[in-house]
């Protein structure tokens, strides 16, 4: 039997119309003689089809946003990271009066399990916080060369919203306190699969380095042709500081023995300028004392004068005759001035009369 559809409006059952079929479809089974080369010349000339996006199931939304008093510098590595990120969400900037504990209500409301929060103090240190919200684990860092995309002139470039690879030093790996910190920051940083705002590739490279106890950032593109990696930004360098248990507090897990805060280094710089100065000083104030002292005077010494020869003694020449007087030039010259001086004025009264 035939499938047939019925009208809206009641009346005879109309058959339904057969689909037609298309003539690539019906190509390959209507010519017989054709080839199998043939074919797959055709389907190496087609365009292929969208990439079928699976289901989005790591639901990982990062809020970015920081204190107010921050600078420029830091504004644009803000930025840089949410453009890098797309599964980052923005809020506005809080105010230094508030605790860091509200910080957890902000993430609740935005509906975000993880924190990347700038804090800025004295209007040129600036603190990163990195937390797990609202349960913990959290850890402060101080960032130190921060450098950004604007900034740095980097010939590399990746697509907006591609997927990165994260690369971590081996290190990560050898001390418990560099573990957890390689987890929490895999879930920060690695965006989402089948993310909605992500793109379905794999263009650069995020690369956490552990040098001189601290942990540098940096950011490669990757070229197609040999695999190498050029570098786009932004780059900068986490101190840590201390993990804490809980997000934005709690106890403490670990602290930085070698740690120094940025206070206390410019305090010893500024000791070690005055160091200079002082010492400078003691110089002079004993440079000074020396002159004054009274000066010894040394016994003579009769071996000194073992191997002095005296000189020849020249005659004595006496002159008889008186030298004649030397001629003075410029007197010279002054007198014959003044002569013409007086002859000129005997002249001038002689036509005045």
């Amino acid at each position: 039997m035939a499938a047939t559809k019925r009208k809206r409006r009641g009346g005879l059952p109309v058959q339904a119309k057969k689909p037609k079929k298309d003539d690539r479809d019906a190509g390959p089974q209507a010519k017989s003689g054709v080839t199998t080369e043939e074919v797959e010349e055709e389907n190496r000339d087609r365009i292929p089809g969208p990439v079928c996006k699976g289901k989005w199931k790591n639901k990982e939304r990062i809020l970015i946003f920081s204190s107010r008093g921050i600078n420029f510098r830091t504004r644009h590595l803000m930025q840089d990271l949410r453009m890098l990120m797309p599964h980052s969400k923005a809020d506005t900037k809080m105010d230094r009066k508030d605790k860091l504990f509200v910080i957890n209500e902000v993430c609740e409301m935005k509906n975000c399990n993880k924190c990347i929060y700038f804090e800025a103090k004295k209007k040129q240190d600036l603190y990163m916080w990195l937390s797990n919200s609202p349960h913990g684990p959290s850890a402060k860092f101080l960032v130190q060369n921060v450098h950004t995309l604007a900034e740095l002139k980097m010939t590399g470039n990746c697509l907006r919203g591609s997927r990165p690879l994260l690369s971590f030093d081996p290190a990560f790996d050898e001390l418990p306190h560099y573990a957890l910190l390689k987890e929490l920051l895999i879930q920060i940083f690695s965006t989402p699969r089948y993310h909605p705002k992500s793109q379905p590739f794999v263009d650069h490279v995020f690369t956490f380095s552990i040098l001189d106890n601290r942990i540098w950032f940096r950011n490669f593109q990757i070229i197609e042709e040999d695999a190498a990696l050029v570098e786009i930004g932004p780059r900068f360098v986490l101190n840590l500081i201390k993990i804490f248990q809980g997000s934005f507090g709690g106890p403490t897990l670990y602290e930085n023995p070698h740690y120094q805060s940025p206070n206390m280094h410019r305090r010893i710089v500024r000791s070690m300028t005055a160091a200079k100065y002082r010492e400078k000083q003691q110089v002079k104030d004993v440079q000074k004392l020396r002159k004054k002292e009274p000066k010894t005077i040394l016994p003579h010494d009769p071996t000194a004068d073992v191997f002095v020869t005296p000189a020849e003694e020249k005659p004595i020449e006496i002159q008889w005759e008186k030298p004649e007087p030397k001629v003075d030039l410029k007197a010279r010259k002054k007198r014959i001035y003044k002569r013409q001086r007086k002859m000129k004025q005997k002249m001038n009264k002689g036509n005045a009369k």
